[in-house]
């Protein structure tokens, strides 16, 4: 039996929330709804700036694997940490939440632990602001071949495709759980990061990954085209299994010539932080537990549903009492 059910791959980014508005958005400069990567000096005046500041584990992956910690399974992640307070509470923090932090945090490192802060507006949505500081300095080495060949699902981060040794490190991962009997899979993570690495994340998908998730504007950059269908088709014809979300449309998920369309499960949205991870929580749940794409992808959009209806990217409530009440348990 494999010693972790999923592992992850991920950026270990410290998340700090705090409540504005859009006049605050515009006074700092902040551009509403989208993650945006930021310099040490601009993380500081931010920091100052936040009012009843919450901090909590996060990075998208990580989050992915509370949602399934929460659901029962083992789960792991391989991400990087400086031995700093914000690093150590980091690392504390996940192993509390039941996912074992593999590496431990790197004692004199020249930069701090990640942090990102996000500004949660009354509509929902989040904009994150995020200093990748050692995190993005995951690389080959961090990889324990021996974690990631005994776990039967790997989950991969599109965020730390920006520096070489990250993808140095997602194919070490890739083919070493592959050869262990394994799946591997990869979140696209953010259009922007799809359009300054495609050629490489178009690379991993046709050769090294089972099955990748994305949104409408994820796979059509990957694919430049304004046209959904076709980009979905052009996938369909590189990737064993694609999943695609839609920003309240019914989820699409297809595998081979099996296609079906998840519904989504409409809330008043409280804060929109940690949807997508925890769609990606229920969906991987779901193809643990018996493999259905139907039945995956309705237990990822209620996941999303249960988060998106509270402060924070991490599930609160009881995400198999839900499955359960929707006959899916």
């Amino acid at each position: 039996m494999s010693r972790y059910q999923v592992v992850g791959i991920g950026n270990a980014i410290v998340d700090v929330l705090s409540h504005s508005d859009d006049r605050f958005l515009d006074h700092m400069g902040i551009e509403k709804g989208i993650m945006q990567l930021i310099e040490r000096e601009r993380a500081e005046v931010l920091y100052a700036a936040m009012r009843e500041r919450v901090e909590a584990p996060g990075g998208s992956v990580a989050n992915t694997l509370a949602g399934l910690g929460n659901l029962g399974l083992t789960t792991a992640f391989i991400g990087r940490v400086r031995d700093d307070a914000l690093g150590r509470f980091y690392a504390a923090s996940m192993a509390t939440e039941g996912t074992d932090f593999v590496n431990p945090p790197v004692a004199g490192g020249e930069l701090p632990t990640s942090r990102s802060m996000i500004f949660v507006t009354e509509d929902g949505e989040r904009s994150m602001n995020t200093y990748l500081g050692i995190s993005a300095e995951l690389g080959p080495e961090d990889v324990d071949e021996g974690v990631t060949g005994a776990a039967e699902m790997l989950f991969l981060e599109g965020y730390l495709f920006d520096k070489d040794k990250g993808k140095e490190a997602f194919l070490k991962a890739a083919r070493s759980a592959r050869a262990g009997g394994g799946k591997a899979g990869i979140a696209l993570s953010d259009p922007f990061c799809v359009d300054r690495h495609r050629e490489s994340f178009l690379g991993l998908i046709r050769g090294e990954l089972d099955y990748v998730i994305g949104n409408a504007h994820e796979w059509t950059s990957l694919y430049q085209t304004e046209d959904l269908e076709a980009a979905l088709a052009r996938a369909r014809a590189e990737c064993p299994l694609v999943v695609c979300t839609r920003s309240g449309a019914d989820v699409v998920l297809i595998r081979g010539e099996e296609r079906v369309e998840a519904p989504v499960t409409r809330v008043v949205p409280v804060d929109a932080t940690g949807a997508g991870d925890q769609f990606a929580a229920g969906f991987l749940y779901g193809m643990m537990t018996g493999d259905d794409l139907y039945r995956a992808g309705r237990m990822g959009c209620i996941a999303a549903a249960e988060v998106i209806g509270h402060f924070g990217a991490r599930p609160e409530g009881d995400i198999q009492a839900l499955f359960r009440a929707q006959g899916l348990v």
